[in-house]
């Protein structure tokens, strides 16, 4: 090819470099799984709990549907949730308080047998000549009180098997067995029930407990402090005080608090269901922020490269109020599903990085104390939220409850963003 004189040519991109560009790329957007290969104890506990997680969920499936075929009452089933907030309030500062002051790994081991005979009595009462429905409702309290003592020893485990730079990968990878349970863990309960059975149903779930004992009894014991002292309500109140005085921590628990109380819908599914074609319809708005959650924590390599973390979570909050603002306008279900899914992996990237906030900043020695608070704030959140969005729709109208509650939990995140500045500034390398 000839040239203008003085005229030089134009360089030919390296392909080289444009492979390397595009092996980067892809590497900030795949899930970092080195957690995974590196440390064999948290090998042990995210198979052994992911295999209990997914029993959990189908008989978090076949209780209520119990239940209902028991009452023929939506009402009654409703009644499940009031019992089993009530349990998550009254035990899980004592089980933050025991994870503190007991072997983390033994808690969750007893808690797991004893979770496993919950199950084993609903197998029990269900081959019975007339099942009892008060039966239900006491295991489904018992079981979420036990989930309550459970839960803080558990999530205070995590940074003892991990590096602190793996904090934020692990979490996502957690976050990632917990959606795939959430998926595909109802979609088989309803499949084994319709196929075998409410009662080889429940036996599923037991073998599941009995599978995750065995990888808990394979770890290595995770004990207390040495100076650690016995479960008193002093160290409840130690532990109330030590997040009060944290700017960052109280900032997690209220912009999440915040965003799920406006901004659950949950509640309105069933009537929005029946706008956009009828019962059909009700699974896949349930399924759709599992699946944005799944697509997040999938591609979420690119989370260990942000370390501005408490204002990744104000964003992502504000992400789900903007989305389920949207998702209330919209009146084809195609691109509601798409505005839901926006909303679930909003939400999970929130949780990604406050949970890798709580890891990172609290000692060890208030971890499960910590972790009770975190238990109480991410479960309460949702199930006021949806007594609120009920509230508003029987007031005015379920578009009206969807809207207003995302622009007030938009609003919301905003102001509390303003009102917490060190949480807004806070930043993991300087930790």
């Amino acid at each position: 090819m000839s040239l203008e004189p003085g005229s030089e040519p134009e360089p030919t991109p390296d392909p080289l470099l444009k492979r390397g560009f595009v092996r980067s790329a892809l590497g900030m957007a795949t899930l970092d799984v080195s957690p995974f290969r590196r440390h064999r104890d948290f090998r042990l506990l995210f198979i052994g709990q992911g295999i209990t997680f997914f029993g959990s969920m189908i008989t978090s499936v076949a209780l209520p549907y119990q239940v209902y075929l028991l009452t023929r009452s939506s009402l009654a089933v409703g009644l499940l949730g009031v019992f089993q907030i009530g349990a998550i309030l009254s035990l899980a500062f004592l089980g933050g308080a025991l994870a503190d002051a007991r072997d983390r790994r033994m808690m969750v081991q007893l808690t797991e047998v004893a979770l496993a005979l919950m199950s084993a009595v609903l197998l029990v009462n269900t081959v019975l000549p007339h099942p009892q429905l008060v039966v239900l409702y006491a295991v489904a309290t018992l079981a979420t009180g036990l989930d309550a003592l459970q839960r803080p020893s558990l999530d205070a485990i995590l940074p003892r098997l991990v590096e602190r730079d793996e904090l934020m990968p692990a979490a996502a990878l957690l976050s990632l067995r917990s959606t795939v349970g959430m998926i595909a863990g109802p979609a088989l309960g309803g499949i084994l029930i319709a196929t075998i059975g409410l009662a080889s149903t429940y036996a599923v779930d037991i073998v599941s407990f009995v599978l995750s004992l065995i990888a808990l009894r394979a770890m290595r014991a995770v004990p207390p402090p040495p100076d650690a002292e016995r479960p008193s309500i002093r160290r409840v109140v130690e532990g109330l005080r030590y997040a009060r005085g944290r700017p960052e921590l109280m900032g997690t628990y209220l912009v999440d608090m915040v965003a799920m109380f406006f901004g659950m819908p949950e509640a309105l599914f069933p009537a929005i269901a029946t706008h956009f074609g009828g019962a059909g319809v009700l699974g896949f708005l349930y399924a759709a922020p599992a699946v944005g959650s799944f697509v997040a924590t999938g591609t979420s390599g690119w989370t260990k490269h942000v370390h501005r973390h408490g204002l990744a979570v104000i964003y992502a909050a504000f992400a789900w109020g903007v989305a389920i603002t949207l998702f209330g306008f919209i009146r084809s279900l195609p691109i509601a599903l798409f505005f839901l899914a926006c909303a679930g992996a909003a939400d999970m990237i929130s949780g990604m990085f406050r949970s890798t906030i709580w890891n990172q900043t609290i000692p060890d020695a208030l971890r499960g104390r910590l972790a009770s608070i975190e238990l109480v704030s991410y479960s309460s959140g949702p199930t006021l939220g949806n007594v609120e969005s009920g509230a508003v729709a029987s007031v005015f109208s379920v578009r009206t409850s969807v809207v207003s509650g995302g622009i007030l939990c938009v609003i919301g995140v905003a102001v509390l963003g303003l009102a917490l500045p060190k949480f807004r500034k806070y930043d993991a390398r300087l930790q």
